[in-house]
């Protein structure tokens, strides 16, 4: 089961029918990529809460009454993995997504992948 794929579609399946916050349990990849979608503007903030099982609270973002997370796609999944190296990496919808990337320096959108001339696993595209 993929859990990066559930929690970006619970994500943007909570937007979509305007709840303010969505909970999801928690990982330190998730976390990290809560992190990354936090500082680009996606979401407002997330809390994480410990206990038996630990979970995560993510505040959801609006822009004029509209969801800012329109859409994702898992790019590298269980059954295939897609890597790419610092060439290939092209803006995605013009720069008005993003594609975010698992490299040997953390989580990193496109344009922080660019910038420190790395490459690596594709995780998925969101806009």
């Amino acid at each position: 089961m993929d859990q990066i794929a559930n929690m970006l579609i619970a994500i943007k399946n909570g937007g979509l029918v305007k709840k303010a916050t969505v909970t999801l349990p928690s990982s330190k990849m998730k976390c990290a990529i809560l992190e990354l979608l936090k500082e680009e503007g996606y979401i407002k903030t997330y809390k994480v809460s410990d206990g038996v099982k630990p979970t995560v609270e993510v505040v959801l973002e609006y822009k004029k009454g509209s969801p800012r997370i329109q859409g994702v796609s898992r790019v590298s999944k269980q059954s295939k993995r897609v890597y790419t190296g610092v060439k290939e990496i092209t803006p995605f919808k013009y720069g008005h997504g993003m594609t975010v990337l698992s490299t040997p320096k953390g989580i990193l959108s496109d344009k922080q992948a660019r910038k420190e001339m790395v490459g690596g696993e594709l995780l998925f595209t969101i806009w």
